[in-house]
């Protein structure tokens, strides 16, 4: 394929048409009635930009500095699990997208890729790790941790706002598998807690699954000791927000896993200007689900995000055409913060501030 998508929302309605129904399931669907993953992008519609003109923007640009590392944009790719899914090339050929454009990646933990040929095909990006607590403890976490470390990743992005699996509807209904072949390769050696069978009267949740959850302590043990800044991701609380900075996290990520888990939270966009406010700067606050637009980045940063995740948007890319459709979705989103900071009177990235934006509700 030659001919990119004019749109970002083309790819959307062409990655439909070419993925199967289990696939399209597992990467456009959300859990329960859908009100979370709706509200992550009708509630951008709630907040307006107010411009501001006749300015001096010579000079200017969308470069920031995150953990140590320039990044061309305020975007990363967010984790995405079994990209092969998508497409055949899969994580390598996102990493490969992500570098092309100067921004950062997340490995998602379910990577269908070894680690290592993912941060070789990235030739050096910025690139994140996702981690999950392994539920054999800190023992098996701390291993996987290392192991990112030394395939080259430059943080570890704990995940913690998904014990279990949401309730997907759109999976169930389409009867979603992986297929033979996909699976969790970095976790393949990883070892796992083992249960007895369950006794009357115990649930496989609250009496088993929850035995190997981790606590804010483990979290403070973690960022005292991986060998990698540890940035946790999942945080729709203020109150959370204070306990990551306090555990010694490197930053924190505002989401609600795209819709994907607990249905009926509030939209990552309305959690955020909260958290910054009660972390007043002292870790990176990043934000992701439902940026769909350039404008939808302006609107993160304005209230208080320092970069953003995008998610589905680069799937889509992926599925319709590869490395190269990735890249594209990500210059598209960056050529459209360009022109919104140009019209909204910005010059850099620390130019969009709270005054830039008005809350409509």
């Amino acid at each position: 394929m030659t001919d990119q998508p004019a749109l970002l929302e083309t790819y959307r309605i062409l990655a439909a048409e070419r993925l199967a129904a289990g696939p399209l399931a597992f990467l456009n669907g959300g859990s329960g009635a859908c009100v979370t993953q709706r509200a992550n992008q009708t509630d951008f519609d709630d907040i307006a930009i107010l411009p501001r003109v006749l300015r001096d923007l010579r000079g200017g640009g969308t470069a920031v500095r995150m953990l140590a590392q320039t990044l061309d944009a305020p975007i990363l790719v967010a984790p995405v699990a079994y990209q092969t899914l998508f497409a055949p090339q899969g994580e390598p050929a996102t990493a490969i997208a992500a570098a092309a454009q100067g921004v950062g990646m997340v490995l998602s933990c379910q990577s269908a890729t070894p680690m290592a040929v993912v941060q070789q095909a990235g030739e050096g990006n910025l690139a994140w790790f996702q981690l999950y607590w392994q539920g054999a403890g800190r023992g098996a976490t701390m291993d996987l941790a290392q192991a990112a470390a030394d395939a080259g990743f430059g943080a570890l992005v704990l995940t913690v706002d998904a014990p279990v699996n949401g309730v997907r509807d759109a999976e169930v209904a389409s009867g979603f598998r992986l297929p033979p072949g996909v699976g969790a390769v970095n976790l393949a050696n990883v070892p796992q807690p083992k249960f007895a069978p369950l006794e009357t009267g115990e649930s496989l949740l609250f009496d088993r699954v929850a035995s190997c959850l981790p606590t804010w302590e483990d979290v403070a043990w973690l960022c005292d000791n991986a060998p990698l800044p540890v940035v946790i991701k999942g945080v729709l609380s203020p109150a959370d927000a204070s306990l990551a900075v306090a555990a010694g996290a490197a930053a924190l990520v505002v989401s609600n896993h795209g819709g994907r888990v607990l249905d009926g939270v509030p939209a990552a966009i309305t959690a955020l200007p909260a958290i910054a406010d009660k972390v007043q700067g002292a870790i990176p606050v990043l934000m992701d689900s439902g940026i769909r637009r350039g404008s939808d980045i302006f609107k993160a940063l304005a209230l208080g995000a320092s970069a953003v995740l995008v998610g589905r948007p680069v799937m889509w890319g992926l599925a319709v055409n590869g490395a190269q459709g990735a890249s594209h979705v990500l210059r598209m989103l960056r050529d459209e913060l360009e022109v919104t900071m140009m019209l909204a009177g910005c010059r850099t990235i620390a130019d969009i501030s709270r005054d830039c934006v008005h809350l409509n509700r």
